[in-house]
């Protein structure tokens, strides 16, 4: 009787063992995606099933956009208002709004996780920098532009860098001790020391190309990749900053991204509809997949299986996969959609794991 009850016991152990496993196996949620759109609010979808979930109500405008890293708050740089808007993921509600400046695009969390860093251009009359000489108009909106930085426990600006003109992409370092931001209106990559907010090296990105925009840094710490809209080309700085060679690309050149192994480097060239990949050791160009519309910015699902890519002008987002180096899917019903990120974070061209 009393081996029985014992043999009972630990079968009923291993029942309730296996129920308690397959019930927190079910309570495991499915990764989510995020999407700006510049005519509407944010979209929220299932990053497996690509189904739409929600839309969130945020400043106007939205573009830039970031989420903390333990998932909780979702973060808009909302360029029509001149704020960011802080969105609370559990209730998909807005819940504040932290007033910026002028012309607010791009954003990006620190790698420790505790400051988001904010770009926008108090002056944003003048135009990239280009054959012409600038008019008068254009010297009187020369103004620098700057980067806001949002202390993610008060949620309020605890302190602004005084850039150059036009800011676009910010990159960290990998001790996170260095920001990098993209100059597109004088054509510079600036270089600041986070614990002082001095700019402490400024690379002359004009014997390369022109209008910096997207930057990134490899996996491997070793190289930082600058986009040059204008001149159809890639920029290639060494882990001190130094330039290191070009690599043209399609026309318009502008987010980008490594694969999380770090072999490949991809690229949307938004002017002429296509995705580029490039092999990250020669940088020799792979493959170009015939996308939308002025695709701006991208990010891959967690699971590393899919590519979300934004298409402004065809107010989609385009399902690709990386392996077949394809479209696999186009998701309708997008309003001038702009930036993507995802959590559980993957890779992107806004985002990255920390």
């Amino acid at each position: 009787m009393h081996a029985f009850t014992y043999i009972l016991q630990i079968a009923t152990l291993v029942c309730v063992g296996a129920v308690a496993t397959l019930e927190a196996a079910a309570e495991v949620p499915d990764p989510l995606a995020y999407v700006t759109n510049q005519g509407g609010g944010v979209t929220v979808l299932n990053a497996r099933t690509f189904k739409p979930l929600a839309d969130i109500a945020v400043g106007k405008d939205p573009r830039g956009l970031a989420i903390t890293p333990d998932g909780r708050w979702l973060l808009t740089a909302n360029q029509g208002s001149a704020d960011v808007s802080v969105v609370d993921t559990g209730t998909r509600k807005e819940i504040k709004r932290i007033a910026v400046g002028r012309n607010v695009e791009f954003m990006s969390i620190s790698p420790d996780g505790r400051r988001a860093f904010v770009t926008y251009e108090p002056s944003s009359e003048g135009g990239p920098p280009g054959k012409n000489p600038p008019t008068e108009k254009a010297d009187k909106d020369d103004a620098p532009a700057e980067v806001a930085i949002i202390d993610l426990s008060q949620w309020a600006v605890v302190g602004r860098i005084k850039a150059a003109r036009e800011t676009e992409a910010i990159e960290f370092s990998p001790d996170g001790k260095r920001l990098l931001v993209a100059n597109e209106g004088d054509n510079t990559v600036g270089i600041y020391d986070l614990s002082t907010l001095k700019l402490i090296q400024t690379v002359d990105v004009a014997p390369f190309g022109n209008r910096p925009r997207g930057i990134k840094i490899a996996p491997d710490a070793s190289t930082y990749v600058v986009t040059l809209e204008n001149s159809n080309n890639l920029l290639l700085l060494d882990a001190t900053f130094q330039p290191v060679k070009t690599v043209p690309t399609e026309r318009g050149p502008y987010g980008l991204a490594f694969d999380r192994d770090g072999r490949y480097l991809w690229v949307a060239a938004s002017r002429a509809d296509q995705l580029q990949v490039f092999d990250a050791r020669t940088y020799a160009l792979v493959a170009a997949i015939p996308v939308g519309k002025r695709c701006w910015h991208f990010s891959f699902t967690p699971d590393a299986q899919k590519l979300l890519l934004a298409c402004g002008r065809s107010n989609s987002v385009q399902v690709i996969d990386p392996q077949k180096r394809e479209v696999v899917e186009t998701l309708a019903g997008y309003k001038v959609p702009w930036g993507v990120v995802t959590y559980p974070t993957s890779v992107g061209s806004l985002d990255a794991p920390r």
